[in-house]
């Protein structure tokens, strides 16, 4: 089976001494594993050769075990499952995950809940240069400018809200590779710039990790990874009862190390930090579905109307019906 998919840039090898800078493979569907003539080898041994973009719907897809290379998870509407180092975390809009290269993972978009993913995937050698191009001088950069990228960074693997020039550059990715226009190497920038922003997410990175209350930095990194978890957990399953013994165990810290920690990382407890993020589902819930305003408090997490109401108004100044008024009085 052959997917769908279309190569842009140069092939010819002896007109691009740099094919690498000039290819991309986008995928408009997903390959079928079940299909006859399928093949996983070949399948992912393009990932090495090309920077890789998927823009696809699944409903019930999966890929139980992948040793996949450096690549920008999102999606465009519904979610997606990922097993990372035996744990699990939904990618949802508006949120992005980073995997480094080499790590193993699964990934899965369950039956009956379709979702339109979105992934970038980079080859190593494109990657390296950019990174090596962020990470160095401008005297190095001159003295060798063609130095074989293989420069790396090691990111910690958790979600990252997307902000609005994320999301803009990944718009206009898609556009242009949708149009089909002649190739103008405007998509290679692109990805040079996403990479260029996953720089900026490790500095900002190890710029948490200094919060963390620990003298040797090896120990530093190892409790933010962990404080990491903890929140990835919390946005993942919020919907679940989640209190400090369970959310400890998960991410192996102390609950007086967990809840000191996290609020050095994110400057919230994580009773704090997980309301915060139930609320701001539940004000999509109210934006955009006909749910009662009861339902979407359960739904949630929330234990009863009064609580979510309470919340609801200390975090938006507003009651959940007025707020569901308001919102769709804008666009009247």
């Amino acid at each position: 089976m052959e997917a769908n998919y279309t190569i842009h840039g140069k092939t010819d090898v002896q007109n691009c001494s740099k094919l690498y800078l000039l290819a991309l493979m986008y995928y408009t569907r997903l390959p079928d594993p079940n299909e006859p003539g399928y093949d996983e080898q070949r399948h992912f041994g393009q990932f090495k050769q090309h920077n890789v973009v998927f823009n696809a719907w699944s409903n019930g897809s999966y890929c139980d075990d992948h040793v996949g290379c450096l690549s920008l998870k999102t999606v465009l509407s519904g979610e997606e499952w990922y097993t990372v180092d035996h744990r699990q975390l939904a990618v949802r809009s508006g949120q992005f995950l980073i995997l480094n290269d080499d790590q193993r993972y699964g990934c899965q978009v369950r039956q009956g809940e379709p979702a339109k993913i979105l992934s970038v995937f980079f080859k190593k050698e494109f990657a390296g240069s950019v990174f090596r191009d962020c990470l160095t001088g401008e005297e190095a950069s001159v003295d060798d400018p063609f130095h074989p990228g293989n420069d790396t960074l090691e990111f910690f693997q958790t979600l990252y809200p997307v902000s609005p020039w994320l999301q803009g550059q990944l718009r206009n990715l898609i556009v242009h590779l949708d149009s089909m226009d002649n190739y103008s190497g405007l998509a290679d920038e692109q990805l040079l710039f996403l990479l260029q922003l996953l720089v900026q997410t490790y500095k900002s990175e190890v710029r948490d990790a200094g919060r963390i209350d620990a003298v040797k930095a090896s120990t530093q990194k190892e409790i933010f990874k962990r404080v990491c978890f903890a929140r990835d957990l919390l946005h993942s399953a919020y919907k679940e009862k989640l209190d400090l013994d369970t959310i400890s165990k998960a991410v192996c810290l102390s609950v007086p190390q967990l809840v000191r920690q996290f609020k050095h990382a994110y400057r919230l407890t994580p009773h704090a930090y997980l309301t915060r993020v139930r609320l701001q589902h539940a004000a999509d819930f109210l934006r955009r579905t006909e749910l009662s305003v009861m339902d979407i408090g359960w739904q949630c997490g929330f234990d009863n109307p009064s609580a979510f109401g309470r919340a609801f108004k200390a975090e938006y100044d507003i009651q959940p019906g007025q707020y569901r008024k308001g919102q769709r009085a804008l666009y009247e």
